[in-house]
């Protein structure tokens, strides 16, 4: 390995701003006599698939830029062979198989945080925010205007962006970091204004300069857009006095303020998630807990600030709560539970974030969700109400500070508070970052402490985490190296995703990227990476891990990857369920092979294989997935996923019977397929479609008994019964959308879901089809209105 020194920063474009004397039409057609005034950003660079190349001239970017008091304007001339511009009509913040064109504005010249503005040649939008920690947000939107035409040159585009959905200064004179991105979508070729090199760690520390801006001040950001829903639901209770069918009628509303020219402030009152895709939930026989995508536009916009430091897990408010209060000792003789609530009702949240002229960012979340009631159920039919989950305040905070070398130091505090006599929880953490001047070298770390207050009878729990880590980001060569270490009492569960605690984890990584394109390739990468953990308190050896693999993108634009690993025979101190008793896991390798199509293609699929052997018991694992997309036009797109995941002789936990822990060697079936469909009738109307089967088991073969030396012998208790399970889940979600006005949208919804989970083994896969279908499904249809309203539209009213 050669040392690679500093190199001195590339030379920065540069734009002059130009006031505009007057607003041009924002039509797409670039006739106005003002736009010649503007000056052209011009000569754009690849970013891929050679970073570094000139655009020809026959394929030239044109780009001008004005401003007034109220908004930016955006001119774009696209110069292309009129066949060769894909345009391809999705939804919103999609893209689709489209070339576009977008505008990144760093408002503050920070050279980490930022905006994008994009519009496909199909006039789809699309918008974004970035940081240094987040990267690219796609979840935050904002109302903008924007027109795109196609004709013998190729395609054009205009833009009209209010101050309104920008953050900036009060400054009599600005600069703002500019850059400007094209993407020749068939051609695969990436293009931006200022050269981002790929092998320079960053994307908003690489654009350019707008100069000169004059005269401009912050506008008062404030937007109502207040909904109204309707649902009709329908499950087959068959019991008396419970309704078959129900029906609701929803009223809310977002509020968007700018409490000043750096800090917004985000409020839903009594919000409204009934459209939200479902979670794709699988059978999980792991002793941790599944991480879900969050999809509640609320709590994904504008969050970047509150993901540092991996302490917030924003569906712990409402969607999958941490905690529900153990209620059995609470029944009478002759109760059951009949119904448990697994969701909270988030009653209203609110978040301010922004960041300072200073580049101080904070960041504080609030949210409350309301006290949720089980169901019990006498012997003579007899029902009444228990509290299973109390009403609950959940709050983050976060200062983060900027430095220079896009660094920074960051402060940040979760906080969850309940109710009566149920605990709370409180986390807090400091975090540094810190870059060297030519942004090669990173040191890291974070010192993290819990606090969980103490419920009666019981004393309150502290727990602390350190993370230190260094690294090469930039170059050819990267290298990083990570020490985490987690005392046994350190549990951020109640506002974070958490799996567990009591570690010393060192982890060292080093690749190589190669982005100049060779006879028959684009680029290649390979990687190697090393891991060993112990346990932190009653100090053990846990695991130790080696994986490596390679990357190559071929000169068609597909794609190949190859993963090996292997790991040592491990102490796995949680499958037991037990923290006092470990479970000597066996030596393992494994290979997997991922092949990616060139996705500009009308029809391609792709996939990946995979073979893991375990020494314990002889287990083995395959995996098969395979996709399919096909594009029938530009309105029409069908997709189709397959994944076959079968297990042989695998090990795990099946019961603690006393103080006997019992283990089973099993097999298991794993068939996922889901089905997608979209028509789009125009670029702001559109029907998407999707469709998910999931089907899982588990065949015990022998049962064990773990004994204290980690190791398994047969058991020779009872007979276990009822250990077996056959799990199947399956949703369809059919949604409407129609953009009526720019951030107004009608949404109609259709959702069936059904979900079981039984202790008989189905052997066929088409019977679990035909007794998910014919048994039990919750149907509802709902009907959604929000929309937009501008303080500044109302004014003028």
């Amino acid at each position: 390995m050669s040392l690679c020194l500093a190199q001195p920063a590339p030379v920065k474009k540069t734009l002059a701003a130009v006031r505009a004397i007057q607003t041009p039409k924002i039509d797409g057609i670039l006739t106005d006599e003002v736009w010649k005034d503007a000056t052209v950003a011009t000569d754009f660079i690849q970013n891929r698939p050679f970073p570094g190349k000139h655009e020809s001239p026959g394929k030239r970017t044109e780009v001008r830029i004005l401003y007034d008091d109220n908004a930016v304007y955006v001119a774009a001339r696209m110069y292309d062979n009129p066949d060769s511009v894909a345009h391809e009509f999705v939804s919103r913040d999609d893209i689709g198989n489209a070339d576009y064109l977008g505008i990144v504005f760093d408002t503050f010249s920070d050279g980490m945080n930022g905006n994008g503005f994009y519009v496909t040649a199909a006039g789809v939008q699309f918008d974004a925010k970035y940081s240094q920690t987040g990267g690219e947000d796609s979840a935050w939107n904002a109302v903008w205007e924007s027109s795109v035409t196609r004709d013998d040159k190729g395609w054009t585009a205009e833009f009209k962006i209010p101050y309104s959905a920008l953050r900036f200064s009060g400054k009599d004179i600005q600069q703002w970091g500019l850059n400007i991105v094209r993407m020749r979508q068939n051609a695969n070729v990436q293009l931006m204004w200022n050269f981002v090199d790929p092998k320079v760690s960053g994307f908003i520390n690489q654009s350019g300069i707008w100069q000169g801006l004059k005269g401009i001040k912050p506008r008062l950001r404030l937007s109502f857009s207040p909904f109204i829903s309707t649902y009709v639901n329908h499950y087959p209770y068959n019991t008396a006095g419970v309704k078959n069918t129900t029906s609701s009628f929803n009223g809310g509303m977002d509020v968007k303020y700018g409490i000043n020219q750096s800090f917004t402030l985000d409020m839903t009152l009594i919000p409204d998630f009934g459209q939200v895709q479902a979670d794709n939930r699988i059978l999980n026989l792991t002793p941790f807990e599944v991480k879900f995508d969050e999809r509640r536009q609320f709590f994904t916009e504008g969050t970047e600030l509150f993901s540092k430091g991996d302490l917030f897990y924003s569906k712990r408010i409402g969607s999958i709560p941490a905690y529900f209060r153990d209620i059995s000792g609470e029944l009478k003789t002759g109760e059951t539970i009949v119904k448990t609530p697994t969701e909270g009702k988030v009653l209203n949240a609110t978040k301010v974030s922004g960041r300072t002229a200073g580049g101080l960012g904070i960041g504080v979340l609030n949210a409350i969700t309301n006290s949720m009631q089980s169901v019990v159920e006498n012997e003579k039919g007899g029902k009444r109400e228990i509290e299973s989950q109390p009403l609950t305040n959940y709050n983050v905070l976060v200062l983060d500070q900027s430095l220079k070398n896009n660094s920074s130091v960051t402060l940040i505090n979760t906080n969850v508070l309940r109710e009566g006599a149920d605990y709370d929880a409180n986390v807090t953490a400091f975090l540094f970052n810190l870059n060297n001047k030519s942004n090669v070298y990173n040191l890291s770390g974070a010192a993290k402490m819990s606090y969980l207050s103490p419920m009666p009878a019981q004393s309150s729990q502290y727990g602390f985490n350190t993370e230190l880590g260094f690294a090469r980001q930039s170059g050819s060569w990267t290298w990083n190296y990570n020490l985490k270490v987690a005392d046994d009492k350190f549990d951020p569960s109640d506002m974070g995703f958490f799996t567990n605690n009591n570690f010393v984890d060192q982890h060292f990584n080093l690749s190589y990227q190669d982005y100049k394109p060779g006879t028959w390739y684009n680029k290649w990468q390979s990687w190697t990476n090393v891991n060993y953990i112990r346990r932190y308190t009653a100090s053990a050896y846990q695991s130790f891990n080696v994986n490596g693999g390679g990357y190559v993108q071929f000169k068609n634009f597909w794609s190949a990857e190859v993963d090996m690993d292997w790991q040592k025979e491990s102490n796995d101190f949680y499958e037991s369920r037990n923290a006092s008793r470990v479970f000597k896991a066996g030596e393992n390798y494994g290979v997997q092979l991922y092949i990616n199509p060139n996705r500009t293609k009308a029809y391609n699929f792709g996939g990946n294989l995979g073979y893991r052997e375990n020494k314990l018991f002889k287990g083995r694992a395959y995996d098969a997935y395979l996709f399919q997309n096909l594009r029938l036009n530009d309105q029409i797109a069908l997709g189709l996923d397959l994944n076959y995941q079968p297990r042989y002789n695998y090990a795990g936990w099946v019961a603690t019977q006393g103080t006997d822990i019992i283990f089973s060697r099993y097999d298991r079936q794993t068939v996922e397929n889901s089905m997608d469909a979209k028509y789009s009738f125009s670029n702001k109307m559109g029907i998407n479609f999707r469709v998910r089967h999931y089907w899982s088991d588990r065949r015990n073969k022998s049962f064990y008994l773990l004994n204290t030396d980690g190791s398994l012998v047969p058991y020779q208790g009872e007979a276990l019964k009822g250990k077996d399970t056959d799990y199947n889940v399956f949703n369809i979600d059919l949604i409407y959308q129609w953009q009526f006005s720019p951030g107004s949208e009608l949404s109609i919804a259709y959702k069936n879901a059904a979900e079981s989970s039984e202790s008989n083994y189905r052997k066929k896969y088409m019977r679990n089809i035909d007794a998910i279908l014919s048994g039990p499904q919750n149907n509802s249809l709902s009907v959604k209105v929000l929309y937009y309203i501008d303080y500044h539209d109302l004014k003028k009213h």
